[in-house]
């Protein structure tokens, strides 16, 4: 989890009660969204690692991360632990025809977060407008958020990704605090909407019980 303040609404990753699972959360200390998202900072993945492996001791059966922008540590998590680690929904773009994504910032995503997921550079990325309630209350981790003026700020985001692109055919919300306003999403644009809780749940039921049995 990244150290942050604001709050966490059903459907966020960092609310237990959006998984059909048993979860642990562990905070990295220093993680901030602004190190995370706009500075990329390679010097917290050791913190992730170590966090990681405190919760697989603990008896985590898989890993996964509280920002989508963390899938550029992909590779070298999964290398050190000794359980699937999913970081991010982008992970789920190899596997659709047309996708196209929303991220909480369009300029810091970027092709190495791509490339870093198996997509290709081509895909479409549209970000929140900037400066918006929600693109605010996550980067600058205010502690107050709005759930409705937040729903509103994705499906502005989704419509103008369809809107420039019509050819594509499903949408991958990058951010993992936009889980919560992924029906109003699929409803605006008529296209299935994939986020980190979605992917959390396939990957987790494919386990199975044998794997997950820790």
């Amino acid at each position: 989890m990244l150290d942050t303040r604001f709050p966490r609404v059903v459907g966020d990753i960092g609310n237990p009660a959006s998984f059909v699972m048993p979860v642990k959360h562990r905070v990295v200390a220093g993680a901030s969204p602004q190190r995370v998202v706009r500075d990329g900072d390679p010097a917290l993945l050791q913190p992730f690692i170590d966090a990681a492996r405190v919760l697989v001791d603990e008896g985590a059966a898989a890993i996964t991360t509280s920002c989508g922008f963390l899938v550029q540590f992909q590779q070298a998590m999964q290398a050190a632990l000794p359980v699937p680690v999913w970081t991010s929904s982008l992970l789920k773009l190899p596997e659709l025809g047309a996708p196209g994504v929303v991220t909480v910032d369009v300029l810091a995503l970027g092709t190495a977060h791509l490339h870093a997921a198996g997509a290709d550079a081509s895909v479409p990325v549209t970000g929140l407008a900037a400066g918006c309630h929600l693109q605010r209350a996550l980067l600058e981790d205010l502690p107050e958020l709005d759930a409705a003026r937040a729903e509103a700020d994705v499906v502005d985001a989704a419509q103008r990704l369809v809107a420039r692109w019509p050819a594509v055919r499903e949408v991958v919300l990058e951010c993992t605090n936009m889980p919560p306003y992924a029906k109003a999403v699929a409803r605006a644009t008529r296209r299935p909407v994939h986020h980190i809780i979605s992917l959390l749940h396939e990957r987790w039921n494919a386990l199975g019980p044998s794997a997950t049995a820790r």
